[in-house]
């Protein structure tokens, strides 16, 4: 590219040139102006594989897209709790992008899972902000370090799919800072994208189009933003005031209505002209950086790409349950495979993440490739929930036969997509009542889940054996035998909780109740923070995940540096077999009076270890580990005195843990007031002057030792003239007490 696109370069193309820059083109395209030699950039979808449009695909894409790898979706590379993986997975897409002359990949995806009937949970990756922004921050530098950009979204606040482009999600300040917030304001400090997409919906009733606040204080002005912002598909209802708030692309455009409305609202003065410079400068910035000519590929290796897919695939999986050590599978196991799961793999989401896949291999045919006695049965139909009694019987014949039966199950396509919500977290009955019946005729039930969520499981305490996929790509067939025959030690954690009941759930009644308005009654207390505050017991926690081998942690040590506070832990196999384990460091927040979780997870490290070897830890919390949102002050506050720091496998599964006290922040305010309680003044040695001046000393003597201490302790200290002092005695003391 020959131009400079600078802003003198703005301020010479005409205001007609600079509203074609700032509407999309052609559904896929930037704007191309030949005159002025800007080139046309093209962007498509690509949270875990590359969905670039072939020539004679329709114009949404859904259909036919280019051949390209799909990788393990978003829910099941999450379970990882790999940064280095992410990291190599975003380099994989950035190759295949450059080498389809594709500049910005739509991705990934970072809205929380408020609700496991969120329709798209299985492109987002966790209930957690905290590990989704650390995720996905590997995964955009992976992209982009490939010369390739990325549009990180839905932002924000985007957690259900019904009536997705008009609902609004309505919440306090708290909330959306501390859950919804949080992931992207975490890759925008650590990863800078090329450009974060609007949602569609909007937040406490304005559309995040047009919302000044969220796209221009906070995104650009509070973290420090220097990308592009650019809508949905769609998203935008009024462009003049879409650009206005900030929104600086508008995709993918609607032709010459969109420009025309820009030039006459120029012309008119309703629109600013430097507010449009604004928006064609960081268009053009955006091509002259990721205009793929720039660093093209001519060609890349798919083979190769397919065994990094399998390879994240088996590094992903959730081994939730594994009784009487049923997996591995034993050489001389007489194995029946069972479900149309294992034939016809659910392996990839719906909608706009479906990637036309390179190679797809299935859990059946390579069992039955295998040295393993395999057997099958199809057991279910995927395109009818009712139980089909023939299927069935034929299944039940072959369990009863076999030493081991594997039931593939999961959650069929048209169930679970985007724009849409589920109405359940059941499986389809077909599917509970065979793995029911197996459970009868054979004691050794192994299930493989292929799912985007979490999933009831009426049947959990009668298998012996429960192994998670997730959508595990197009390696889903050899990365699913390779865990459940051992040639690979599962080693992922769940990055969502999964709870019994859709009613434990902490939206459950209101979520999706109007369609209208999205109501966050929940507030802060979403996922693990939800079931830890109400003690709920849940099906599996987060961060759960099992292995072949066993891990002991030991010698926790904690010291503070400056602005930051280290925890070191050793973890030792001890088991016979090499694996990874996943140490996660969550905090207790004991010195702040507000509410806050019984725990946030703020630190995680996955270490791969041989048998009997041990390796020390180290994660280090910065002050924000420490941190609450403070609405009064509009700032994130840390308040000193004692937190516990617990490291362990999982949430609930806390193997060590230390109180210390944190000086990273505020002392909690000394002041004495009218309204400071007299048990917050009794028993304090430096007080004791100011209560024998001003005569209070005795009253509150009698207080702490009669009969109804408790009770008139809880009382402010205006209402001490009940107690016979009078109120030119309280104002002495304050007097005193504040000097």
């Amino acid at each position: 590219m020959s131009a400079k696109f600078d802003l003198t370069f703005v301020q010479g193309l005409t205001v007609q040139e600079k509203a074609e820059l700032v509407s999309g083109k052609n559904f896929w395209f930037t704007a191309e102006n030949k005159d002025k030699q800007i080139p046309k950039m093209m962007m498509t979808d690509g949270p875990s594989g590359l969905r670039k449009q072939a020539s004679s695909a329709d114009a949404l894409g859904l259909n036919q897209s280019v051949e390209a790898v799909c990788f393990p979706s978003s829910a099941l590379t999450a379970s990882s709790f790999d940064v280095e993986m992410l990291y190599q997975l975003g380099k994989n897409l950035g190759t295949a992008a450059r080498a389809e002359n594709v500049s910005v990949l739509l991705g990934p995806g970072v809205n929380m899972k408020r609700s496991p009937l969120a329709g798209r949970n299985f492109e987002y990756f966790s209930e957690d902000p905290y590990l989704a922004g650390e995720l996905a921050s590997a995964y955009v530098n992976g992209v982009q370090s490939e010369g390739v950009g990325v549009s990180v979204k839905h932002f924000a606040a985007n957690n259900r799919e019904n009536q997705r482009f008009t609902s609004s999600s309505n919440m306090d300040e708290r909330t959306l800072r501390e859950i919804y917030l949080t992931a992207f304001e975490k890759i925008v400090k650590q990863a800078q994208p090329a450009t974060l997409m609007c949602s569609y919906n909007s937040i406490n009733g304005t559309l995040n189009s047009q919302n000044y606040r969220l796209l221009t204080q906070i995104l650009r002005n509070e973290w420090g933003f220097e990308g592009l912002v650019m809508s949905d598909w769609g998203a935008v209802a009024d462009n003049i005031a879409a650009l206005k708030a900030g929104l600086d692309l508008e995709m993918p455009g609607n032709g010459d209505y969109s420009v025309n409305r820009l030039v006459a609202a120029v012309h008119d003065g309703e629109l600013e002209e430097a507010k449009l410079d604004t928006a064609a400068l960081r268009v053009l910035r955006m091509v002259e950086k990721f205009h793929i000519n720039a660093k093209k590929a001519d060609k890349y290796d798919k083979a190769q790409q397919h065994v990094f897919a399998k390879q994240a695939a088996e590094d992903s999986m959730v081994l939730l349950k594994n009784d009487t050590a049923v997996l591995p599978l034993d050489a001389n196991d007489a194995v029946a495979v069972i479900g149309e799961l294992a034939e016809k793999p659910r392996y990839q989401g719906g909608g706009s993440s479906h990637v036309n896949a390179y190679k797809l291999t299935t859990p059946l045919s390579v069992a039955q490739s295998s040295d393993y006695d395999v057997t099958y049965a199809q057991g279910y139909t995927l395109t009818d929930s009712a139980v089909n009694t023939q299927l069935a019987d034929q299944a039940i014949e072959l369990a009863k036969q076999a030493d081991k039966v594997v039931v593939f199950a999961g959650v069929p396509e048209q169930l679970e997509s985007e724009g849409f919500d589920k109405e359940s977290m059941d499986l389809p009955e077909n599917q509970n009542n065979l793995i029911q019946q197996m459970t009868k005729v054979n004691k050794h039930v192994i299930v493989v889940l292929q799912n985007g969520s979490a999933v009831t499981m009426p049947w959990r305490d009668n298998v012996q054996a429960i192994l998670e996929t997730y959508l595990a790509g197009e390696a889903v067939g050899e990365a699913t035998w390779s865990v459940l025959t051992g040639e690979a030690n599962p080693s992922g954690k769940l990055a969502e909780t999964f709870p019994e009941k859709i009613e434990d759930t902490p939206a459950f009644g209101t979520f999706n109740a109007s369609p209208e308005a999205e109501n966050y009654h929940e507030g802060i207390y979403v996922g693990y923070r939800y079931y830890d505050m109400k003690h709920k017991q849940v099906n599996f926690p987060f961060g759960h995940g099992l292995s072949y081998t066993t891990f002991e942690y030991s010698d926790l040590k904690i010291t503070t540096e400056n602005d930051r506070v280290n925890v070191t832990v050793k973890v030792t196999n001890t088991g016979a077999a090499a694996g990874k384990e996943t140490v996660q460091v969550y905090v207790q927040n004991q010195a702040s009076s507000v509410e806050t979780p019984v725990q946030e997870l703020k630190g995680f490290k996955k270490v791969a270890l041989e048998p009997k070897e041990s390796q020390l830890v180290t994660l280090n919390l910065n002050r924000r580990s420490f941190a609450w949102y403070d609405t009064a002050n509009a700032n994130w506050r840390v308040d000193n005195g004692h937190y516990c720091i617990q490291v362990g496998a999982s949430s609930r599964d806390i193997r060590l843990s230390q109180v210390i006290d944190v000086k990273l922040g505020t002392d909690k305010p000394t002041t004495i007031s009218e309204d400071t309680y007299l048990n917050q003044v009794i028993g304090r040695d430096d007080l004791k002057p100011a209560l024998k001046q001003s005569g209070l000393d005795v009253v509150l003597d009698n207080v702490a030792s009669g009969s109804d201490s408790e009770l008139l302790a809880n009382m402010p200290l205006r209402a001490i003239v009940m107690l016979g002092t009078s109120i030119d005695q309280m104002h002495q003391f304050l007097a005193l007490a504040n000097k």
